[in-house]
């Protein structure tokens, strides 16, 4: 059987991959970028040398992996050969032509909820009740640290795309035109300075909850932030 873990929520997916390794004995792992079809061969048809109870592991094939006869190669092994457990887990959504790579997979996706992108959207200055609601909606299926950590990112994008900023992230080069364009006019909200202060204050309490030094419970350091964009 072929299970495929995906999505945006890379925290979870990642949680829920690294538990399917605990419960499995006589586990190979493998990163999909230096996987070879050689390695599977000798798995599959190494006699003794490995186990009947097979159970591999395969980290960022799809993402990292260039078109190639070598990747043809080995997706084609592998749907040939069902006798083994196989877990793909990728850092992100993948492609349908990537999952129709595969026969029958058995897919888990873990998308973050809607609410979040909606919180994010929403950041700009004299929002704080709706941002402080949208907030406590998404912690009921969110944790508060990947929400920290994606306030973080979307303030340090709409600081790199304000037009009166010198603030430049490689982020931005693989952002849509779609993602751009809507981030620039959220970031027209702000003034540069304003949103310089901002970030620089989301940071800082992440920085103290990571050392232990934040003099409040982090959900209420975010509320106070939040009313005060």
């Amino acid at each position: 059987m072929i299970t495929i873990i995906h999505g945006d929520d890379t925290s979870t997916s990642r949680n829920y991959f690294l538990s399917q390794k605990i419960h499995c004995k006589n586990q190979i792992s493998f990163s999909g970028e230096k996987l070879t079809l050689t390695d599977l061969i000798q798995i599959f048809e190494g006699g003794e040398l490995f186990s009947d109870d097979k159970n591999i592991f395969i980290e960022e094939f799809f993402s990292k992996r260039k078109p190639g006869k070598e990747l043809t190669g080995i997706l084609e092994y592998l749907n040939k050969n069902k006798s083994a457990n196989i877990f793909f887990w990728e850092n992100k959504i993948i492609t349908a032509k990537s999952l129709n790579s595969v026969k029958n997979p058995v897919v888990k996706e873990f998308k973050f909820p809607k609410t979040i992108f909606l919180f994010l959207d929403s950041i700009k200055p004299g929002n704080g009740k709706r941002l402080i609601e949208l907030f406590h909606q998404t912690l009921m299926s969110t944790e508060i640290e990947i929400i920290v950590f994606m306030i973080i990112r979307q303030l340090r994008l709409l600081l790199a795309l304000n037009e009166k900023s010198t603030f430049n992230i490689d982020e931005v080069n693989r952002l849509q035109s779609w993602q751009k364009g809507k981030l620039e006019r959220q970031s027209k909200y702000f003034e540069i300075e304003h949103l310089k202060k901002t970030y620089k204050k989301i940071f800082e309490i992440d920085l103290g909850n990571k050392t232990g030094n934040l003099n409040m419970p982090l959900i209420h350091a975010i509320d106070f932030f939040l009313s005060d964009i």
